[in-house]
């Protein structure tokens, strides 16, 4: 969560309701992301009147994927939800969610949305584009619509925290450890309160995050690029050296800088295309620092 003091109570409320559905005990682990509001009152609130909840809170946003990171290093459970406290999730799944990880039919079984209904035309469009070509440059597929809401067993959360990676795209990573998964469709829902930290283009990098965290086409476009640019510095030298002795009509020094110029730079987009994509993975991981710090856990 992040400044979401508006809607805790509400949240903590409903999964309150569905309580006598769920015949299981639960712990609530809350993740505050570096909120600015009164989240963080409110959940030391929260944590007094209940002994199951607990809460982590950053000393700073380190955004979506350390908060998933940290509340599932917090958990202990033999099964783990992930949810969003903006009641976008709806809880009344809970029961039927857990009921078929708990059969040990699934190891998993999570939510995605049937429908963008309520969201810009805009938004949509791209989110869908997003799923298609990600699905085509990629090994790991993305189900469309699927919501990091998701009830998962012991052993495939600790699959999931084993991989330690500081870049992290969670919708691949579910998918990429394994494990059998089954997904209920739900009508898309407004928020309960509060307003969205989630602008189209926090979204846009969020999807470019999970591009190249796994897939290397973008790299192989590159190298492609500086291919074809020194290819065409080949056929473009040609032209006009045919053409300035034919006709003689260039200006003195131009046909060599261009072809010059274009050979040069064709070579660097193709060193770049193959030296980036070593020094990328190697940049990120050799940094070794923490997904997150906490400032105040309980």
């Amino acid at each position: 969560m992040h400044n979401e003091e508006d809607t805790i109570q509400i949240f903590y409320d409903a999964i309150q309701m569905e309580m006598p559905n769920i015949n299981s005990e639960i712990d609530f682990h809350f993740v505050d992301d570096g909120s600015t509001d009164q989240t963080i009152n409110i959940l030391r609130e929260l944590a007094e009147k209940d002994s199951h909840v607990h809460y982590v809170s950053f000393s700073r946003n380190f955004g979506k994927e350390a908060g998933l990171y940290a509340g599932l290093k917090q958990a202990t459970g033999d099964y783990v939800a992930v949810m969003d406290v903006d009641l976008q999730d709806p809880p009344e799944l809970l029961p039927e969610m857990l009921s078929g990880v708990q059969s040990g039919e699934y190891d998993a079984v999570g939510t995605r949305r049937a429908d963008r209904r309520g969201e810009a035309r805009v938004r949509s469009w791209f989110s869908s584009q997003f799923y298609k070509w990600m699905n085509k440059i990629s090994q790991t597929h993305l189900v469309e619509g699927a919501r990091d809401y998701r009830v998962m067993s012991r052993q495939m959360v600790d699959a999931i925290l084993s991989l330690s990676e500081n870049q992290r795209f969670s919708k691949g990573i579910f998918t990429w450890v394994g494990f059998k998964t089954k997904y209920i469709p739900f009508e898309n829902r407004e928020r309960i309160a509060g307003s969205t930290s989630w602008s189209f283009w926090n979204l846009a990098k969020y999807a470019i995050e999970g591009i190249v965290s796994f897939s290397t086409m973008p790299l192989t476009i590159v190298t492609v690029l500086g291919m074809l640019s020194f290819g065409a510095s080949l056929v473009g030298g040609t032209f006009i050296v045919i053409r300035a002795l034919i006709s003689n009509s260039s200006v003195a020094g131009w046909p060599s800088m261009v072809t010059i110029m274009l050979f040069i730079g064709g070579i660097q987009m193709l060193s770049l295309g193959v030296i980036g994509r070593y020094i990328a993975a190697i940049f990120m991981e050799t940094k070794r620092r923490p997904i997150y710090i906490a400032k105040e856990e309980k």
